[in-house]
């Protein structure tokens, strides 16, 4: 394990008052001023900032509308009463895009909302033309897809085709053809690259046009689009008009911090204010039943949570959902205002989340065990870019299984599980310096007919394709990958913010890096490392060790665990009584009482 210790990339201008270490902190993520530190609600961009239209379509000659034309016809179907049906997809981040279209719809006099979500298993991801049939009977004026449905092709005819309007609300890359919807609202359609309309308005800061964010999760796309329509109705006496009180939607931070942490996209500022605000909200006890139950489920205090329990904690049980059963649970969980009833949802999903975990560790030492079979000498005998399949693997784990494999390899990795009988489905994790889609993109120009079906982020991506297929996919993907990555980019390393002195390891540090959350992709939770001599340990349990350690220039044992410590690690750990060690600094917090504890990484030669 190579480490890299982060430097200063730009001047900075941080006040003198912040804490030293914290400043190196901020300046090696890139932060310049305290202004990029400010996480009030009046920095967030506007949603005036998304294009107002899309470009043509191409043959057709016709071109969706943008934000400005989903608005007009959300008003118009509350104004009219239509019948809307939200299009969820079936992950934490779909599952909170749905939970928050559905509430904030309701605050502004929706009397007839409902949704849908794919079962993963009968019908796959997105809007297609199966669950447009699905939602026939329910009668839908308008479906507007959430956190999917910028692939979605034919399921957006098919749905035009039925009389039904069309909304996309997507974070997801685009393809070379959209969909013929009637609107579409996504940071990342290509023309969201150029400065915004004349029309948006200047901010305050800088006297910069504002833009919106390209790292927006579903949920977060979502919520400017009802935003806008506050705004809109605002300016039709929608409000006073019918007697309603004009919605408050910062309400609705909670599930929009939820949702942008549990899909790990970057947080830029933008980001880093909707999970700050929400967490504030959860903190302060206005976080809605759904969310508190699945953090007291965890054994997580609500009044001291940071982004990381949304993550590790929150995520997981209401994924759970969707990777074994129907995500339908979770989204109930999220729109239930009773308590007791959110509590029990959550509990459910808790069991399901436990059952998913013992799923997860067979399949990963299954894979292990195949990785073994692929080595013969050195670890670089295995591909570039690794594919696994195993026919007895579980659809809804693969993800996790990918993302696993690839920490332990340091490579791109994509898992397989079957689809059908002659068709599987598989779920890829790429490494910083690869854009996984296009090198899908690319597999697919380059053998036309070999996938089914792909889309995704730079980090990770879906694809189907014929189980007969498998072995040339892995061959080309391999290919690809070779030419994107050299050898030496697939050894490991580590980004680490240098060393901390004895007087540095206290608890008051470890509470100020807590308190100057939210920490996550893109700008990351602090990392050090150093030489520690190791005083004693332990094991708990078949994964986790137990240390005490002493630093160099220090005099007081330091608490230290290590979690799901890899077997390389523990071995070099348990064979020495002095180590380099990668870690993290934590508050523990038991039976009231609270001290420094580090989380050990990883443990280096």
């Amino acid at each position: 394990m190579k480490i890299i210790r982060r430097t200063a990339t730009t001047p900075s201008l941080l006040p003198d008052h912040l804490h030293p270490v914290l400043k190196r902190i901020y300046a090696a993520r890139g932060i310049r001023s305290a202004q990029e530190l400010d996480y009030a609600l009046a920095h967030l961009h506007s949603p005036a900032a998304f294009a107002s239209t899309q470009p043509l379509l191409g043959a057709s000659g016709t071109g969706p509308g943008g934000m400005e034309h989903a608005v007009a016809l959300l008003a118009a179907a509350l104004a009219g009463n239509k019948r809307i049906v939200i299009v969820a997809d079936f992950d934490a981040d779909g599952a909170t895009s749905c939970a928050l279209a559905i509430r904030a719809l309701r605050l502004m006099g929706a009397q007839d909302v409902h949704y849908v979500v794919p079962d993963r298993f009968k019908y796959g991801y997105g809007l297609t033309p199966e669950i447009v049939t699905a939602t026939v009977p329910m009668a839908a004026d308008l479906l507007i897809t959430v956190d999917n449905g910028i692939s979605s092709i034919e399921g957006v005819r098919a749905a035009r085709q039925l009389g039904m309007q069309v909304i996309i609300t997507d974070h997801h890359l685009p393809g070379a053809e959209l969909p013929a919807a009637d609107a579409i609202v996504n940071p990342n359609l290509p023309e969201e690259d150029f400065p915004p309309h004349k029309d948006v308005p200047v901010s305050r800061e800088a006297g910069r046009r504002e833009r919106p964010s390209k790292h927006l999760a579903g949920v977060g796309v979502i919520f400017y689009v009802m935003l806008a329509l506050r705004a809109h109705l605002r300016t039709l006496g929608w409000f006073e008009q019918r007697k309603l009180a004009e919605p408050n939607l910062a309400q609705l931070l909670d599930l929009v911090a939820l949702g942008t942490v549990a899909d790990v996209v970057p947080l830029d500022h933008n980001n880093r204010i909707l999970v700050a605000q929400g967490l504030q909200r959860i903190r302060s006890g206005r976080c809605i039943a759904g969310i508190r139950a699945l953090l007291t489920v965890a054994g997580r205090n609500t009044e001291r949570i940071c982004a990381s329990d949304l993550a590790f904690a929150a995520a997981p049980r209401l994924n759970a959902a969707g990777r074994l059963e129907d995500m339908a649970l979770g989204i109930e969980c999220l729109l239930c205002d009773d308590y007791t009833a959110a509590l029990d949802m959550a509990q459910r999903l808790d069991t399901l989340n436990r059952e998913r975990r013992s799923i997860e560790s067979e399949m990963q030492e299954q894979a292990l065990s195949a990785l073994k079979s692929m080595r013969l000498d050195t670890e670089a005998a295995l591909p570039h870019g690794l594919c696994l399949f195993d026919p007895d693997w579980h659809q809804g784990v693969i993800g996790i299984l990918a993302a696993r494999i690839k920490e332990r390899t340091h490579r791109p990795v994509i898992a397989f599980a079957p689809a059908s009988e002659h068709d599987i489905k598989g779920s890829a994790r790429s490494v910083p310096g690869l854009h996984i889609r296009d090198v899908l993109d690319s597999v697919a120009a380059r053998h036309p007919g070999l996938l089914t079906k792909f889309g995704g982020h730079a980090m990770a991506a879906g694809l189907s394709l014929r189980r007969a297929d498998f072995e040339t996919f892995s061959t080309a993907f391999d290919a690809e990958v070779r030419r994107h990555l050299s050898a030496d980019a697939l050894q490991g390393s580590v980004q680490s913010d240098g060393e901390l002195s004895s007087d540095e390891l206290r608890l008051e540090v470890a509470e100020m890096l807590r308190n100057a959350d939210p920490w996550g992709q893109g700008f990351p939770e602090p990392l050090f490392d150093g030489e520690f001599e190791v005083l004693n340990q332990r094991r708990l349990g078949e994964k986790h060790l137990k240390l005490s350690l002493r630093h160099p220039q220090g005099q007081q044992p330091l608490d230290a665990i290590a979690f799901n410590i890899a077997e390389d690690d523990r071995l070099r750990l348990e064979n020495s009584t002095r180590a380099h060690l990668v870690y993290k600094l934590d508050v523990n917090d038991y039976r009231g009482q609270r001290s420094l504890q580090l989380i050990i990484e990883h443990a280096v030669d």
